[in-house]
């Protein structure tokens, strides 16, 4: 990362897509941004989500030829034509590709495929070994490849061992059908015991966190990103965007139009705190000469631990904004404010304790902060 004093010019490159970083204790490189393949496909194009082979190629090449070399799927995005598409585009170049995939959730779940299940399958859902084994070479079929770089678990299910799903990920490491496992949406209680379990029994640990992180939601800051730190464990968020509602396209009149609108984005419109939230990142974007979304982007891109955030472009035009998020640095002040417009109301009982420590420990010494939990110690709740 370059220098982000606020002497420094804004149009300082804050890093290249071809400057490649390591994924938590791994030697994988892996490029700054992340390409989500969630828009892969047509098969959720009535529910806003994908896009046809050709415009998907272009998302694709583009992402590709500036240097980005990691791709996010899973067994059921856009049913399957994620993959699909995934594995054509990288069948010239499957080595200069970190390819990562998921399991767990049951693909009968999505509404366009539940018809064409006529028995339901107890087993085809879940974190448990018979599911890991069957989705995985689901995938590997659908994308023609005989590994994948890394396999999430998807999210958790409450159900099944920790050291069952460590056991099991560690089966298909050993097998090469996966290189490398990570973890999605899951609490940090569990990851941290399954990373301690694989070190203590010599399995294969987590080395990626992937979760929702974004201006609006920071709750990653309370648990998950000290957690991550402690045990060198890469943070790829997603919904860094807050599903498009910081990128600057929808007002307030939106709101007052429609008080009933449903869907992911239109949830966010209620809140009056979000409303400030996006007013502070257009009136830094008009500073920078640059748009919301990107300052939004850049704002993840120096927060601590974040190793490559996830861009979840439907349309070449949106990865292109996505992409130069990288080509400027906000300044210390800027941040500062990001942070100060965005801070909880209150952060969850105990790290809420935190701000306090230097009182209740300190007494007025001056003592030294672990590097890796002094994030955990700058946060702050608004007065909103």
């Amino acid at each position: 990362m370059k220098d982000t004093s606020d002497n420094s010019s804004i149009d300082q490159t804050l890093i290249a897509l071809d400057s490649y970083v390591l994924l938590g204790k791994s030697g994988l490189r892996v490029s700054p941004l992340a390409l989500g393949t969630l828009t892969f496909g047509e098969e959720w194009v009535n529910v806003g989500y994908g896009n046809n082979k050709e415009a998907c190629r272009k998302i694709f090449d583009t992402y590709y030829e500036r240097g980005g070399n990691f791709f996010d799927t899973a067994n059921t995005y856009t049913n399957g034509d994620s993959e699909r598409f995934l594995g054509e585009y990288i069948s010239s170049k499957r080595s200069g590709c970190v390819v990562a995939t998921k399991y767990t959730i049951n693909a009968a779940s999505n509404e366009t495929l539940a018809g064409r299940y006529s028995h339901p399958n107890a087993n085809a859902g879940g974190n448990h070994r018979k599911n890991l084994v069957e989705t995985l070479d689901g995938s590997l079929k659908r994308m023609g490849v005989g590994y994948v770089d890394i396999l999430y678990v998807h999210l958790w299910e409450y159900r099944i061992p920790i050291y069952e799903v460590m056991r099991a990920l560690d089966d298909v490491v050993r097998a090469g059908k996966a290189l490398y496992v990570a973890v999605s949406d899951t609490p940090s209680w569990v990851v941290s015991s399954a990373n301690t379990m694989a070190d203590l029994r010599g399995l294969t640990p987590f080395i990626g966190f992937q979760t929702r992180y974004n201006l609006l939601n920071r709750s990653l800051e309370s648990d998950i990103q000290p957690m991550c730190a402690d045990m060198g464990i890469g943070i790829i968020p997603w919904s860094v965007l807050a599903e498009g509602f910081l990128t600057g396209k929808h007002s307030r009149e939106q709101k007052n139009k429609d008080s009933k609108r449903k869907g992911q984005v239109d949830s966010h419109f209620k809140h009056d705190r979000n409303w400030r939230i996006l007013d502070e990142v257009k009136a830094i974007a008009q500073e920078c000469n640059r748009t919301p979304a990107q300052v939004a982007m850049n704002w993840i891109l120096q927060k601590p631990g974040i190793t490559s955030p996830l861009i979840g472009a439907r349309t070449l035009e949106q990865l292109e904004d996505n992409l130069n998020a990288l080509e400027f640095t906000l300044k210390p002040s800027q941040m500062a404010r990001l942070d100060s417009v965005s801070n909880p109301k209150e952060w969850p009982f105990p790290q809420d304790i935190a701000r306090n420590l230097d009182k209740y420990i300190g007494l007025g010494v001056d003592v030294e902060m672990p590097r890796q939990f002094q994030a955990l110690c700058n946060l702050r709740t608004s007065n909103i």
